[in-house]
């Protein structure tokens, strides 16, 4: 066994890349930390192939370099790319399969033969949520400023999954707050949205969450959230409304009060 590092891991390419080491050959462990990640390879000469490629400017691996992490040198747990364990994650790709044959799909044919592992990393993605925190996202990008008016970043796309179905839901959202004296980095605005929406939710509690978050994160005087999604458990299924979209809103602070509430809408339409 090799194991080798990754570093700096580009998540744009975060897909490519993992199809590109299965090429190799057996991957025994595949670890992300922070803007790295460590692959814990079955043959020592895969991994020397992967730091070849790596040397060669693969497209795949981008500006990452792979480094080969002798044995001597401390090992990480055996996690997943999510940070599950990994006989957790066999389990699930079981259950993906027992699924696809109570569908009465023949799991052998070619074209579902990786499918149950597909499965299990589609939702591990969906829902990678699960392991990241506002502190996490903002990572120190908040300033002092003495801006006293109302922030506002909208039309924030969203993708979450509907925890009573698990199919998803699909919007926007819009994310207002007035600062005491700290605001907050734009883009960490749509990060703290993005932790949230990719979990198992409800668009109610998603839109609390998000309000939460921020209001917690840098304390200003007030925080309103609105957001608009499409539900496939409404649209595929159930009644079949292909055009309806929910709205729901979370007001904190001195956005509780009327008039500020009414500016925040009008600014949001």
């Amino acid at each position: 066994m090799a194991r080798v590092h990754i570093s700096p891991l580009n998540l744009a390419n975060y897909n490519d890349l993992q199809e590109l080491l299965h090429n190799y050959g057996n991957i025994l462990d595949f670890t992300l930390k922070e803007h790295s990640a460590y692959v814990l390879f079955e043959r020592e000469s895969d991994a020397i192939k992967a730091i070849e490629d790596s040397q060669n400017g693969h497209p795949s691996l981008g500006s990452s370099t792979c480094t080969l992490i002798r044995n001597d040198e401390k090992a990480l747990p055996s996690r997943s790319p999510l940070g599950l364990d990994l006989n957790k994650k066999n389990k699930m790709i079981e259950a993906a399969r027992t699924l696809l044959e109570g569908l009465g799909e023949d799991v052998r044919r070619e074209g579902l033969l990786k499918t149950p592992e597909r499965m299990v990393e589609a939702l591990l993605y969906f829902t990678r949520g699960y392991t990241q925190t506002p502190s996490d996202v903002v990572n120190g990008a908040m300033f002092h400023e003495e801006h006293e008016d109302m922030i506002i970043v909208k039309d924030i796309d969203l993708y979450s999954m509907c925890e009573h179905h698990v199919v998803p839901f699909f919007g926007k959202a819009h994310v207002a707050y007035v600062p005491d004296k700290k605001v907050l980095g734009l883009s960490k605005v749509a990060r703290i949205v993005e932790i949230y929406s990719r979990r198992l939710q409800i668009q109610e509690r998603l839109t609390k969450n998000i309000a939460a978050a921020v209001m917690d994160t840098i304390e200003p005087r007030g925080v309103a959230v609105v957001v608009e999604s499409r539900h496939l458990c409404m649209v595929m299924r159930g009644v079949q409304k292909t055009q309806s979209v929910t709205t729901t809103s979370a007001m904190l602070g001195i956005f509780q009060d009327g008039k500020l509430r009414t500016e925040f809408f009008s600014l949001i339409k």
